[in-house]
């Protein structure tokens, strides 16, 4: 039985540069309960393919697990932005990369249980070089992995990024790599 909550009110209890968060209260199966909401714009990632069939991934530490992460190319959307200038703005931003083609492969919600986020993956191809334009706080190292290396490592658990784990899945699958 799938019983569908409504929200009676809410309550914002933070406002940040990045992210809100809501406390709703909602009918639940049993009466009433509380959801706590985390409200954002949305992101875009990006899965860049070269000619030779490398991936470009991209390396930084985050703090909120206190570690460098392997990745793919991403980014948040600007408010009223559209996904797909945000992906071509990251791409760039990020790899230095500019790419003739965007490919919509679909969309992921990271964390559905108490997050609005809605990631948009794109795969990137026929790239051409330039140079990254970093964000004043952020610090990116880029490098190139043969597709099937990196969609290994995400099939075995090795790379631990939901978004680049499912940009991986879906490019091999939609672009007939894997």
């Amino acid at each position: 039985m799938i019983f569908e909550e409504k929200k009676l009110d809410s309550e914002r209890i933070y406002e940040g540069a990045i992210l809100n968060v809501r406390r709703d209260r909602v009918t639940a199966v049993k009466g009433e309960a509380y959801r706590e909401i985390i409200e954002h714009n949305g992101a875009v990632a990006m899965v860049p393919l070269t000619e030779e069939g490398k991936v470009l991934m991209v390396r930084q530490f985050r703090y909120a697990c206190g570690r460098p992460v392997l990745e793919i190319p991403a980014g948040k959307i600007d408010k009223g932005e559209d996904p797909l200038a945000a992906a071509a703005r990251e791409l760039k931003e990020e790899t230095g990369c500019e790419a003739e083609s965007l490919i919509y492969l679909g969309s992921i919600n990271p964390s559905v249980a108490y997050s609005e986020e809605v990631i948009h993956i794109y795969a990137a191809t026929d790239l051409k070089a330039g140079e990254q334009s970093l964000d004043e706080d952020e610090a990116v190292d880029v490098a190139e992995y043969p597709f099937d290396e990196v969609w290994n490592m995400a099939a075995e658990g090795k790379l631990e990024d939901a978004k680049t784990i499912a940009g991986l899945m879906m490019a091999g699958k939609q672009l007939s790599i894997r």
